[in-house]
């Protein structure tokens, strides 16, 4: 049986702040795929520049972005619909993401939100990247839950079949930028729960969903959150900017 690809995303985010050199990045990661096998690499830049990089990613890279709205036209300033990202080739949506459900200023995307969308993007045959994660840890364990909620809440709806158009994306907050970085054990735990709620909710079919880390991920400890933390791959932020780091961060996914 071959083994599943891993899956390696770079979220942009609001970066960087010329075509020029959104261009490069995309240029520099695209020429180190050319050794890349087990691994699909995602790039997820800004709304502006999808257009000018969809022309250059065709065969090595997939097309991703940050955020989509779930309708398909209509009158909701500063928005893109799902529907308009078809035309540029995007195959990946990250949904859901801690930065758009806990803004700075609050009033972020509720779950119900997150799920209209997800089921958008997945109409429009594209695959949801969906973000979920806890923003602190306590005794009792009662984050599980929590973690629980949000995946049987994006999933509302969704059915069976279309599970393999999923991704759940792990970024507990509290390990981003904090003092301490998730350690792979808990990862390990994680993933198990993630993966058992799953199939709770799906059977079978759960089978088809990868589960993959954000969350301060960088070349020093990449391989070691994927192969001890038991995930399929990373969801890259900051490190995703830096050519060289993401594509070491990339060879070594690709080599577990």
């Amino acid at each position: 049986m071959k083994k599943p690809k891993r899956l390696v995303v770079g979220n942009w985010k609001m970066n960087p702040q010329s075509l020029e050199e959104a261009k490069k990045i995309a240029v520099n990661v695209k020429r180190a795929m050319r050794g890349v096998k087990n691994t699909t690499v995602v790039l997820c830049p800004p709304f502006v520049f999808l257009s000018s990089i969809s022309n250059l990613m065709a065969g090595s890279l997939s097309l991703g972005a940050q955020n989509a709205n779930y309708e398909a036209l209509g009158s909701f300033t500063g928005e893109v619909s799902f529907a308009e990202l078809t035309q540029f080739k995007v195959d990946y949506v990250i949904v859901g993401h801690s930065e758009r459900r806990y803004p700075p200023t609050g009033g972020g995307e509720s779950d119900e939100l997150i799920n209209k969308k997800v089921r958008a993007v997945i109409g429009g045959g594209m695959t949801a990247i969906i973000c979920v994660g806890e923003s602190s840890r306590d005794a009792n364990g009662d984050f599980y839950n929590f973690i629980k909620q949000q995946i049987v809440s994006s999933l509302k709806d969704v059915s069976k079949k279309q599970l393999d158009q999923v991704v759940i994306a792990y970024e507990p907050l509290w390990a981003v930028g904090g003092p301490e970085p998730v350690s792979p054990g808990e990862l390990h735990e994680m993933s198990i729960f993630i993966k058992k709620v799953l199939k709770d909710l799906c059977g079978a079919f759960s089978e088809g969903v990868k589960i993959i880390y954000g969350g301060d991920a960088d070349r020093v400890n990449a391989d070691v959150l994927v192969r001890d933390g038991n995930v399929a791959g990373l969801l890259v932020g900051r490190e995703s900017l830096r050519v060289k780091d993401f594509i070491e961060i990339i060879k070594l996914v690709d080599s577990l």
